[in-house]
């Protein structure tokens, strides 16, 4: 069985994607992702997308992966997360800072929430300490992979 985390308000696409996917995928909110409500070690996989920055508590949210997960069971996490290449960094700072809340305001007509966008990918931890925190967890194995020169990282571990 798959654990997908997802936020609240993508409940309708998530489930109706899930379904066409798999029959053994439960859903979790991500507001859901520090006290999950399934049984110690009752999940094969447990995967989160742009959510895991918004928790309170990650380190919460990650040891409840972990105890959800069986063993050999993959934890895989997609996340908005630090540019490491440093000419694309200045550009990307200028970019975040001035043309999304900008673009968000045009265009849903809502700067503060596009203006959290930046400053909560910001304030998550980088690469090599989000990976400790997975570690710190309990995984093993635990990697990560830069896309678009980290502006998303995707990290996995194993619980063996």
């Amino acid at each position: 069985m798959l654990l997908f985390v997802y936020w609240k308000e993508l409940r309708a696409w998530v489930t109706e994607l899930c379904r066409g996917i798999a029959k053994n995928i439960v859903l979790a909110g991500y507001k859901e992702m520090q006290k999950l409500s399934f049984e110690d070690g009752s999940m094969d996989g447990y995967t989160i997308a742009f959510g895991i920055r918004n928790v309170t508590h990650i380190e919460k949210a990650l040891s409840e992966a972990y105890r959800v997960l069986k063993r050999g069971g993959r934890f895989l996490c997609l996340e908005l997360s630090h540019v490491d290449v440093p000419v694309f960094k200045d550009i990307y700072d200028v970019y975040s800072f001035s043309v999304i809340p900008t673009i968000g305001e045009l265009v849903a007509g809502d700067r503060q929430s596009y203006q959290y966008l930046v400053e909560s990918i910001r304030r998550f931890p980088n690469q090599e300490k989000f990976a400790q925190m997975i570690q710190e967890a309990g995984f093993q194995r635990v990697e990560y992979e830069n896309l678009v020169g980290g502006v998303v990282a995707i990290h996995s571990g194993l619980k063996l």
